[in-house]
């Protein structure tokens, strides 16, 4: 997989490539500051950008809204992004843009290894990657119907927007699978959206809801 990266802090940027070269894949290009960074991506047109939401010069949303502009520009470019903190704007509008292939990791999981190459993989393959504290946030801005959502089910629809199977979400909540196509149904029921079997088109359904 040939990957760009956008990050200001030499010492995880550094870490960032020897992560993802030790892991086998290529590091196409790395920017450090937001002018940079759709440039890069679309010269070099990667399978996959792993930008930083705060980069110079101004240390706001600089990388978050480079990732906006690629997949304007390169349509379904898969695109992780990484924060310290949620900005639930741009989250949201990222997400709202397109959810294929979108990833948004809080920093301290680029610290669990294997769950940020996995979401990486994922990403890179069309699917979804959310942290937990980003689906929450935008759970907490819609009061309604989301209210009408058990505390058991609210956990299951945020593990559904990370892009996870109904196995495990059912390990990881340690319930069976049946309980959890339960929780779904109900789930989309009182969201009033469509049922479906794919895993994919279901975590679209409901990011389509939490962002309209």
């Amino acid at each position: 997989m040939r990957v760009v990266i956008a990050e200001d802090n030499a010492l995880l940027r550094e870490g960032l490539v020897l992560l993802l070269t030790s892991g086998g894949h290529e590091v196409a290009a790395v920017a450090s500051s937001g002018p940079d960074v759709l440039p890069a991506l679309l010269e070099h047109r990667p399978d996959a950008a792993v930008l930083d939401v705060r980069l110079p010069p101004g240390f706001r949303d600089e990388g978050l809204r480079a990732a906006i502009a690629a997949r304007r520009e390169l349509p379904g470019l898969p695109v992780l992004v990484l924060s310290q903190y949620v900005e639930e704007t741009y989250a949201a509008e990222l997400v709202a843009g397109g959810a294929a292939g979108v990833g948004y990791l809080l920093k301290d999981r680029v610290g669990r290894v294997e769950e940020f190459l996995e979401a990486l993989d994922r990403v890179a393959a069309g699917g979804t990657a959310l942290d937990p504290e980003v689906v929450s946030q935008l759970i907490a801005s819609r009061n309604d119907p989301l209210s009408a959502l058990t505390p058991r089910e609210r956990e299951v629809l945020g593990l559904m927007a990370q892009g996870l199977d109904n196995a495990t979400i059912a390990t990881t909540l340690f319930i069976t699978e049946r309980s959890v196509s339960k929780h779904i149904g109900s789930i989309f029921t009182k969201l009033g959206l469509p049922h479906t079997d794919s895993g994919h088109r279901r975590v679209l359904a409901v990011l389509a809801y939490l962002n309209s």
